[in-house]
């Protein structure tokens, strides 16, 4: 059974889509360019719990705000969702700008979460330049299938227009600066190959944060949770509990 509303707050609107039952309850925070779409085989391995997947404002079937969401404000919009609808501390996932949403959701509304999950986290501070953000992307999806490379161009079609604005808002957030406020268990998840969320970046995340482990993913880069899904699936399952 799935389930699929709107759901506005603050003048933003996002899409949720949920499917499955269970105690457990996985929340899916996609990247920039991206929307729920882009976790289908995610949420199919994730079978033991309830999934949650967004479409954030701007993309997917989620209408454009007035105004581009900071980082920060839409980790609030994300709270505001789960304390109305969901009312049960989740396991929060974000894969790249979700990662820094997931982030901010777990240090200003803790009660909401009770594990986080990073997959490929950006911005590594290296980095954080348009140009080089930009060619490590690009370098990630040369290798990629045809299908992530298909499902990913769709997704950044639908982005719209203010795709520039929003890449500017996520270079703008600092998450070295978030990681040591968070006060909950945190998985580091990457693909092996992943050339946007580097080795080191990673490690340093998983080594900042109070309560944090890096994993990897063989065979897979940027966008793990995209292609073949199980085998991160498997370790994020693992993390929360549930194998």
């Amino acid at each position: 059974m799935t389930d699929v509303e709107r759901f506005a707050h603050a003048g933003a609107t996002l899409v949720a889509e949920r499917r499955g039952r269970g105690e457990r309850v996985y929340v899916l925070i996609h990247g920039i360019g991206m929307g729920r779409s882009v976790f289908a085989d995610l949420e199919r391995h994730l079978g033991d719990g309830e999934v949650v997947a967004f479409d954030l404002p701007g993309y997917g079937e989620a209408p454009e705000p007035r105004r581009v969401l900071t980082i920060e404000r839409t980790a609030d919009l994300v709270a505001a969702y789960l304390r109305a609808r969901v009312r049960t501390p989740a396991v929060v996932i974000g894969h790249s700008m979700g990662a820094q949403v997931a982030l901010e959701v777990a240090v200003r509304h803790p009660a909401l979460a009770e594990r986080i999950v990073l997959i490929g986290p950006t911005v590594d501070p290296t980095a954080r330049t348009a140009p080089r953000q930009l060619w490590r992307l690009l370098r990630d999806i040369a290798v990629e299938s045809p299908v992530v490379i298909a499902r990913g161009a769709r997704e950044y079609l639908r982005a719209g227009p203010r795709l520039r604005a929003k890449f500017r808002a996520v270079l703008r957030h600092r998450p070295e600066d978030v990681l040591p406020r968070v006060r909950m268990p945190a998985l580091v998840l990457r693909g092996e190959d992943d050339i946007v969320a580097p080795q080191q970046w990673c490690r340093r995340i998983a080594d900042t944060l109070p309560e944090g482990r890096l994993a990897e993913v063989a065979g897979h880069g940027h966008e793990t949770m995209i292609r073949d899904a199980a085998p991160a699936a498997r370790v994020i399952r693992e993390f929360a509990g549930s194998v």
